[in-house]
C-alpha cells in the first residue's frame, strides 16, 4: 500500500471515529431530552486549562520526536552520500593506471554497486540488515588496488589515497548498516499513541454541539494528529519505507551500474 494512502486512511479514520463519538454523544443527550441538555453543568475552567497544558505537553514531546527521526534520517543519507562519493573518487584516482586496471576496478564497483541498490537495498528496508555478499564485493575491490604495485610517481601519489578512499567507504557502509533499523523504540511508540489517544479523548471532556463549526474543528484537530504520527512514522525509517529511493546517491555516479543509465 503507498504511503499516501496509508496517511489518507489513518486522517480519515480519525476524523471518522471523532465525529461518530460526538454524534452519538449527542444522540444520547437528545433522547435524554432537551431539559437535561439545557441543564448540563458548563465545563469547569480547569478543565480547560488541563486540556490546554496536555495538548502543549504533547505537541512538544512530538515535536521532539519529529526533530529526532529527521536527524536520523539525514545523517543515514549523509552516510550514503559519503560511501557512494569515496567509491567515485576512487575511479577518478585510477585514471593514472593503465586501462586494463581501471576497466578492473570499475568491473568491481559497477558490481559492488548493482549488489546495493537492487539487492542489498531492498533488503535494508524489509529486515533491517546488509548481506554478507556487499562486503565480500568491497573486499574484492580492496585486494585488488592493495595488490597493485605501482609504477611510476604518479601511480604512488593516488595509491594510498584509493585505499583510503575504500575505507572510507566501508565505514559509510558499516554506518548504514547501524541506521538501517527504526529510529524510536518501542517505549516511545507506546508514549506517542497513548499521548495522541488522552490529546484527542479530552475533546469529548468539553461541551462540543453538533454545529457544523464544531465538528469540523473537531475533525480537523483529529486528522492533524493523524498526520504527525505518520510523519513520525514514516520518518522513523532511515532509508525509506517504500523502496529504493535513498540510494540515489549511487544512481547519480554510477549511472549504468544503478540501471538508470
Amino acid at each position: 500500500m503507498s504511503e499516501w494512502l496509508v496517511l489518507a486512511a489513518a486522517m480519515a479514520a480519525a476524523c471518522a471515529v471523532v465525529l461518530v463519538i460526538t454524534l452519538f454523544r449527542q444522540y444520547r443527550l437528545s433522547r435524554a431530552g432537551a431539559k437535561e441538555e439545557d441543564d448540563a453543568p458548563e465545563t469547569p475552567d480547569v478543565l480547560e486549562y488541563m486540556t490546554m497544558m496536555v495538548g502543549v505537553v504533547y505537541a512538544i514531546v512530538l515535536g521532539l520526536a519529529i526533530a529526532g527521526v529527521w536527524e536520523a534520517r539525514s545523517a543515514a543519507q549523509d552516510d550514503v552520500r559519503r560511501e557512494a562519493q569515496a567509491l567515485h573518487e576512487v575511479t577518478q584516482r585510477a585514471a593514472v593506471y593503465p586501462a586494463g586496471f581501471q576497466e578492473q576496478l570499475r568491473t568491481d564497483i559497477d558490481r559492488y554497486v548493482s549488489h546495493v541498490v537492487h539487492q542489498e537495498w531492498p533488503r535494508m528496508i524489509d529486515r533491517n540488515e546488509l548481506s554478507g555478499r556487499g562486503a565480500e564485493l568491497l573486499g574484492d575491490l580492496r585486494a585488488h588496488i592493495a595488490h597493485r604495485t605501482p609504477a611510476g610517481e604518479l601511480q604512488t601519489q593516488a595509491y594510498q589515497p584509493m585505499l583510503d578512499q575504500v575505507a572510507v567507504a566501508d565505514d559509510a557502509r558499516n554506518a548504514r548498516a547501524q541506521n538501517a533499523g527504526e529510529t524510536l523504540p518501542g517505549v516511545v511508540w507506546f508514549g506517542l499513541i497513548t499521548g495522541a489517544l488522552v490529546t484527542v479523548g479530552l475533546i469529548f471532556t468539553l461541551q462540543i454541539g453538533r454545529t457544523p463549526r464544531e465538528l469540523l474543528l473537531a475533525g480537523l484537530f483529529s486528522a492533524l494528529i493523524a498526520f504527525l504520527l505518520f510523519l513520525v512514522w514514516d520518518f522513523d525509517a532511515p532509508f525509506g519505507r517504500s523502496g529504493t529511493e535513498s540510494a540515489d546517491a549511487f544512481r547519480q555516479l554510477f549511472a549504468n551500474a544503478a540501471g538508470t543509465g
